[in-house]
């Protein structure tokens, strides 16, 4: 297994730097997120947390995707190992689209494999792209079966959604720039799927001594399971984010970072990211994808007390899940939204008088 350092992620951003967008940060108004509460003993002066959301749904394809997609193939091109055949992948989601993207931009072939079930909107936004867009079978792993046997018999080279280092530390670039428009930042928060963004970020923060907040959903725990376990481990899938975040079994990079210091596991249930992605769109006119507003659900949660832990919320251990983050006094906390494909006429619209 490699294992992603900050040197990784900085050759990333020297690779994708002027080919994708910075993130854009957005502070939210004083007291939208309760501080902790202090400690008696503590004699620092009562200051709220500072809360940010850094907006990379306004990224290219849609997500924070682009910039490993980027960072992919110019390594290979840099390399020299890019082939004729060009790139290929299975996925219909996001990273389908920015591997599309990023071959778009660089001139390179593009076949993406797709169920016969997949939407014909995705569909039309791959070949949007220019990808060769092949459709088999009725599942994803027949998809991906046939994307695997395309790439023996081609020689093109294959591509994935997650599990790779030269898309993790793309993603990883987030972290720089956030850190760049935030001196003194403490706390990052990312959702986990399968642990590309996590891994990433992760490795860029433990370099800069800054706190990460890895939120999966309670049904959707890849990451938080194989911490439990000690090792990887195949989970079931069942929420209302797992479009984007239902990995059945998170990377060994992924777990690598998470069990290093500074890094918190926060489980949360599928009515607290429904509510967080709502709060988004009646107070910011944000419109997310359900994966993206998982981050903010850690941070609106209640605490509550969990028999099946039996423990409080905001353990020390990181090993042990939370079902909150409530930041303390005068932290610096960057909230990642990741991604913004979604369909937005599911969200409730109001009269605008609130």
């Amino acid at each position: 297994m490699h294992q992603l350092t900050h040197g990784d992620v900085k050759a990333a951003a020297d690779r994708i730097a002027g080919h994708i967008r910075p993130v854009t940060l957005s502070r939210l108004d004083p007291g939208a997120i309760r501080t902790a509460p202090r400690d008696p003993l503590d004699d620092d002066p009562q200051e709220p947390c500072q809360v940010w959301l850094a907006l990379e749904h306004m990224q290219y394809t849609g997500s924070f995707k682009a910039r490993g997609a980027h960072n992919f193939l110019a390594a290979h091109r840099e390399a020299g190992t890019l082939p004729e055949a060009g790139v290929t992948i299975a996925s219909g989601g996001n990273a389908g689209l920015a591997c599309a993207w990023a071959a778009q931009q660089q001139g390179v072939r593009a076949t993406v494999f797709l169920p016969e079930t997949a939407p014909p909107v995705k569909v039309a936004t791959l070949r949007r792209y220019e990808a060769d867009v092949r459709l088999v079978g009725a599942e994803y792993a027949e998809a991906l079966a046939a994307c695997e046997a395309f790439a023996n018999v081609t020689g093109a080279l294959a591509s994935h959604a997650y599990d790779h280092p030269l898309i993790a530390a793309g993603a990883g670039t987030l972290l720089e720039e956030i850190r760049q428009q935030i001196p003194g930042l403490d706390t990052v928060v990312v959702a986990v799927g399968g642990g590309g963004l996590f891994a990433g970020v992760a490795a860029a923060a433990a370099h800069h001594g800054v706190r990460v907040v890895a939120v999966e959903p309670e049904h959707c725990r890849a990451l938080n399971a194989a911490l439990e376990a000690g090792h990887l481990v195949d989970v079931t899938v069942d929420s209302i984010a797992a479009d984007s975040l239902g990995a059945r079994r998170t990377s060994a990079m992924a777990l690598h970072a998470a069990q290093q210091d500074r890094v918190h596991s926060v489980l949360v249930p599928d009515s607290q990211i429904i509510a967080a992605r709502q709060a988004l769109w009646d107070h910011r006119r944000i419109a997310v994808e359900h994966a993206a507003a998982t981050t903010l659900a850690a941070l609106l949660a209640e605490p509550s007390y969990d028999s099946r832990w039996n423990t409080l919320p905001q353990a020390a251990d990181p090993f042990v899940p939370s079902r909150s983050y409530r930041p303390g006094n005068g932290e610096k906390v960057a909230v990642i939204l990741c991604g913004a494909n979604t369909d937005p006429t599911s969200l409730v619209k109001h009269d605008g008088s609130d």
